[in-house]
């Protein structure tokens, strides 16, 4: 890995090439998917199912698009007892922290009769995206369905991507079936977010879509938004590790390497104000790249987005890393609690050489759906509240309202809204 020393023009080097995996950068690709989700929207199924027929090369139609119980029963046949065990424990840890989140409605009483407080309702539909293609990953499922179960959401609903032969991933149908996704549908791309935000006559419309995928995915969500919600428009994955001389440069290496093979433009980064400990972990990167399977991708994500970073000490550690606001952030020093007390911005922090970012992915329980892109800073990970509702409650009696009308009133009528003044002082005069 490329090692380099914090100076003022490196720091502003390192920012403008991460920028570039930002999915802002995406615009080139907008026309194209403006024009499938206009399609869908004006011609739905017959729409959905010519694109599907583009794009995944598969014969799909209204009798054919939901995942039937017998597909269902098949997949289970074809996953192994082993990761079934798996999949249930991991659920067992998402659900009970994400049990946690939950909120309560709340009232508020004043002995002159003013009464206020807050509704929470859960929305009555979700929708969750499941990337196909090149890879399964139940772990998406759990992460995406389990918090909406949690919040209490009625019906959810899952498109992810079917084969030429109209099969999805049966590690995916399973995890599905365990998470409690209530319809499956064979449907991807641009064209499966497009559906679930404007409904087709297979695809119900939804209220909120959640989950990642690819660029054209990222960008249909961001412009279907405002006609449902959506989660957030995720970038390429990323780690960076804090770490002083006390940490084991063969476990930093190991952890770095685990966001690399995500793909090319994943993102790895060692912040740390050891020069030695920067060399034993460039040569332990080299070591383990040249027996890894994914090798390809891990080369060409490190070569364009991988760096290990010398600073003078750890609160400039500290701070470039509350700029960089990742994705992930493990935090490998002496004390761990201590350095993780001055971190502002990351979306999961991991403390301790023991609390690698894959435990965090699959099975500790804390969402793996997390901001990227810097977004740390003013997002949060996937969680109950994205599920929720919040309604206003207020009431007032008589006596209540006759002790401000007039100040309400007069309020309106500074701006202009004499319809509002006269609300209240109908009331009284």
């Amino acid at each position: 890995m490329r090692i380099i020393h914090q100076t003022m023009e490196e720091k502003e080097n390192f920012f403008k090439n991460l920028l570039k995996r930002s999915p802002d950068n995406y615009g080139k690709y907008e026309d194209t998917v403006k024009a499938i989700i206009a399609d869908i929207k004006e011609r739905r199924d017959e729409a959905l199912f010519e694109y599907t027929a583009k794009f995944d090369k598969a014969d799909i139609n209204a009798a054919n698009i939901e995942v039937t119980d017998a597909e269902i029963e098949e997949a289970y046949k074809e996953v192994s007892p082993e990761l079934l065990r798996v999949i249930r424990r991991a659920i067992t840890n998402i659900k009970s922290y994400h049990e946690l989140q939950k909120r309560n409605s709340w009232i508020t009483t004043e002995e002159n009769g003013v009464m206020l407080g807050q509704k929470i309702s859960p929305i009555e539909t979700a929708g969750v995206y499941v990337p196909g293609g090149k890879a399964a990953y139940p772990s998406t499922v759990l992460m995406n369905v389990i918090p909406a179960h949690v919040a209490g959401v009625k019906n959810i609903i899952m498109t992810t991507p079917c084969n030429s032969e109209g099969k999805v991933y049966p590690n995916t149908l399973v995890a599905a079936k365990e998470a409690g996704v209530n319809h499956i549908y064979k449907a991807g791309g641009a064209q499966a977010i497009a559906a679930m935000a404007f409904g087709t006559q297979s695809i119900p419309k939804v209220d909120k879509i959640v989950g990642p995928g690819n660029i054209f995915v990222a960008l249909a969500k961001r412009l279907v938004y405002g006609h449902v919600s959506i989660d957030s428009v995720a970038g390429p994955s990323e780690v960076s590790i804090i770490a002083d001389e006390s940490a084991n440069p063969k476990f930093v290496a190991a952890d770095l390497l685990s966001q690399a093979e995500h793909d090319e433009l994943a993102s790895a980064v060692l912040v740390t104000d050891s020069e030695k400990l920067a060399k034993e972990v460039s040569e332990w990167v080299d070591q383990f790249t040249a027996s890894l399977e994914r090798k390809e991708i891990i080369e060409k994500s490190l070569e364009n987005f991988g760096y290990i970073i010398i600073v003078e000490n750890m609160d400039a550690a500290v701070e470039l890393t509350n700029d960089l606001a990742p994705e992930h952030l493990e935090i490998h020093t002496k004390n761990p609690y201590e350095t993780m007390t001055k971190i502002k911005n990351a979306g999961a922090i991991f403390l301790g050489e023991y609390s690698s970012e894959p435990l965090g992915d699959y099975m500790a329980g804390p969402n793996h759906v997390l901001p990227t892109n810097g977004t740390a800073k003013f997002f949060s990970p996937l969680g109950v509240d994205d599920f929720i509702k919040k309604s206003s409650i207020i009431s007032y009696s008589r006596d209540a309202l006759f002790d401000i009308y007039k100040d309400v009133a007069t309020f309106a009528e500074s701006e202009g809204l004499t319809a509002h003044a006269n609300s209240m002082y109908v009331r009284f005069e």
